[in-house]
């Protein structure tokens, strides 16, 4: 699974965030890395330079999912690791989801082996 980060002017990016990036989609993701062919990470800061409180950190994920038109969420939050660790767990949810559709559909038109493998608890 390829990740390819991309931050606008006002998000310093460096070794350390990607890194951060990294074992956080990997720790949230990896039941579907054999179907992921590249997740790409966008992240902005929507007040720039403003020093507005809130949740202005955004974190778009788009996942390139095998076979499949690309799946993409947006988490707000306050900071970048908010940002990023909700979008993960978003992206996570929603892949859950295609899966289990597919997989259903998968078994209705007569085939036993699953899609994903479900994660053990």
């Amino acid at each position: 699974m390829q990740i390819q980060v991309h931050t606008d002017r006002h998000i310093q990016s460096d070794e350390r965030l990607a890194e951060f990036i990294r074992d956080t989609l990997q720790a949230k993701l990896s039941r579907f890395v054999d179907h992921l062919t590249r997740i790409e990470v966008h992240l902005s800061d929507e007040n720039g330079q403003q020093k507005n409180d809130g949740h202005d950190k955004r974190c778009l994920l788009e996942a390139r999912f095998e076979g499949l038109d690309p799946l993409a969420i947006t988490e707000h939050a306050a900071t970048v690791g908010q940002a990023i660790t909700g979008a993960a767990d978003k992206m996570q949810r929603k892949l859950a989801t295609v899966t289990g559709k597919l997989r259903d559909k998968h078994s209705r038109n007569g085939h036993n082996a699953p899609i994903v493998e479900a994660e053990e608890s």
